[in-house]
């Protein structure tokens, strides 16, 4: 049966992305007076500058199949295979991953992949995680 983890958020990230959020509407609610060309103009600075932070809040979560582990943030996916997940270790990296918190864990699959993600209840997505690693045979090597 399939588990849902939803992503830990920072506040600090929370706030940095609202931020931007804010200033692009702004920035389109102040081309509005400057025509229409303004207007249209600011538009691909709004969907992009505001839609993907929203999309990421509220899209980013990870799911557990006894055979995958399904990574979701906003328009980007992937699918670790849970045979295949070599280590898994505690890391505050600040490098880009799909996670919405500095509090995560990396990943290590398919020989030199890695994702890096930050579950809200991490003992509780590495207890059935190693669960499902054992079901499909493969070693357990958790930090």
């Amino acid at each position: 049966m399939a588990q849902i983890y939803f992503s830990r958020i920072d506040t600090w990230l929370a706030l940095l992305l609202a931020g931007v959020v804010v200033l692009c509407v702004a920035i389109t609610l102040l081309s509005i007076p400057k025509g229409t060309t303004a207007v249209l103009a600011s538009l691909p600075s709004l969907l992009i500058g505001a839609g993907l932070p929203v999309w990421l809040f509220i899209n980013t979560s990870y799911t557990l199949t006894d055979s995958s582990l399904l990574v979701r943030s906003g328009p980007f996916r992937w699918t670790v295979p849970v045979a295949e997940i070599t280590k898994v270790m505690p890391t505050n990296s600040v490098l880009s991953s799909p996670a919405l918190s500095l509090d995560r864990l990396r990943i290590e699959y398919s020989r030199g992949k890695v994702v890096m993600i930050s579950p809200k209840l991490k003992e509780e997505f590495l207890q059935d995680l190693n669960a499902r690693r054992r079901k499909a045979g493969a070693k357990v090597h958790a930090a």
